[in-house]
C-alpha cells in the first residue's frame, strides 16, 4: 500500500507557524516515504470559512514551497458522502436528535447538581450532554423534528462502545521520525454524546475527518498534540462505519513566548505577517525546527 500523508486545514483565518510545522513534517515524511502528500480544505463550517482564507493557505504553502497532489478535496463538495455515512449511524440507532441548547444544557446542570463541578466533561472542557433526550419517544423526536426546532445528531455513546466491542486502539507512533509505534487504548466515552451531525448540517468535524481518511487512503494521520484525545472519537467511528484506521502521530505544539498554543487570532506568529516582514522559508523552517528544504518534484505526482 502506498503511504500516505495528508495537511488538512480549516479556511477560518490565516496559517500561523503551527500550521507550518504540521505541514512541512507531513511533507517531509512523505518524501522520505517515498509517498503521497495530500492537502484537504476543511470548510464544512461554510460560515467562517472563506475563498480568501483559503487562496491565503495555498499561497502560503506555496510560497514555503510544498506541493501536492490534485485535486484538493474540499468538503464542502462533499456533503453527500458524510450524508450517507450519519445515515448509517441513524438507521443502526447509534444517533439520536438533541434538542438542548449551550444555555440549557447550563441551566439543566444547574438545577441537577445545584452548581457543583462534578459534573462530566469531555477532554475540551465542555459538560456531557445531559441524557434527556435520549428518553424521549420516536414520536416526541419526529414531532419537534417536523415542526423545525434546532437539533444536533449526537453519538448515543453506551451504544455505540457497546456496538464496537472490546479491544478498541490505534497504531500511535513514538516520534516524528515514525520510528517506533505503540498500541493506544481507546477511550471514546470520555467524550459523552458528542455531536456527529446538525439539522442544517450532516456532518461535524469528527465525521468528516474520519469520512476523508478513508476515501482518500490516508495511512498516517500526523497532527498536532491537541487532537489526541479526539483520536478516541475517530477510532470509534471507523469501527463503527467499517472503515480503515490509519496510524497515527501527535506531534509538539508550537507555542509562543508565554507558552500558549498558537491561535489564529495571534498575529504576530502568523505567515502571512512574517511574509511580510520579511522572513524567507527557509527562516519558517528553522523557527519550527524542520531544516531541510522540500523539494517540489519529489511531493507532487501528475
Amino acid at each position: 500500500m502506498t503511504t500516505t500523508f495528508r495537511f488538512a486545514p480549516s479556511p477560518n483565518g490565516e496559517l500561523h507557524l503551527g500550521h507550518a510545522y504540521s505541514a512541512l513534517l507531513n511533507a517531509s515524511l512523505a518524501r522520505r516515504r517515498g509517498g503521497r502528500f495530500l492537502l484537504r480544505i476543511e470548510d464544512i463550517d461554510t460560515i467562517r470559512c472563506t475563498p480568501a482564507f483559503e487562496a491565503g493557505i495555498i499561497s502560503d504553502l506555496e510560497w514555503l514551497g510544498l506541493r501536492w497532489e490534485e485535486p484538493v478535496r474540499r468538503q464542502s463538495e462533499h456533503f453527500d458522502a458524510y450524508r450517507a455515512a450519519l445515515k448509517r449511524l441513524i438507521d443502526g440507532g447509534l444517533v439520536y436528535a438533541a434538542f438542548m441548547s449551550r444555555g440549557e444544557v447550563r441551566a439543566y446542570i444547574e438545577r441537577t447538581t445545584g452548581g457543583e463541578t462534578a459534573w462530566p466533561r469531555d477532554p475540551d472542557g465542555a459538560p456531557h450532554y445531559p441524557p434527556v433526550d435520549r428518553s424521549l419517544s420516536v414520536g416526541e423526536r419526529r414531532r419537534r423534528i417536523e415542526a423545525g426546532h434546532p437539533f444536533a445528531w449526537r453519538l448515543d455513546m453506551a451504544s455505540a462502545v457497546a456496538a464496537a466491542g472490546t479491544g478498541l486502539s490505534w497504531c500511535e507512533f513514538a516520534d516524528e521520525t515514525l520510528g517506533g509505534s505503540q498500541e493506544t487504548a481507546a477511550d471514546p466515552a470520555a467524550w459523552g454524546d458528542v455531536v456527529i451531525g446538525r439539522r442544517e448540517l450532516p456532518t461535524s468535524y469528527h465525521l468528516s475527518v474520519v469520512v476523508d481518511d478513508a476515501l482518500q487512503a490516508v495511512t498516517h494521520v500526523v497532527r498536532g498534540r491537541d487532537l489526541h484525545a479526539a483520536t478516541s472519537v475517530h477510532r470509534l467511528l471507523q469501527r463503527l462505519l467499517g472503515l480503515p484506521a490509519p496510524s497515527y502521530f501527535h506531534h509538539r505544539l508550537v507555542v509562543d513566548a508565554d507558552g500558549r498554543k498558537l491561535s489564529k487570532s495571534l498575529g504576530g506568529t502568523g505567515l502571512r505577517a512574517l511574509r511580510e516582514g520579511g522572513a524567507t522559508p527557509s527562516d519558517i523552517r528553522a523557527m519550527v525546527g524542520i531544516r531541510e528544504a522540500i523539494s517540489p518534484s519529489a511531493l507532487s505526482r501528475p
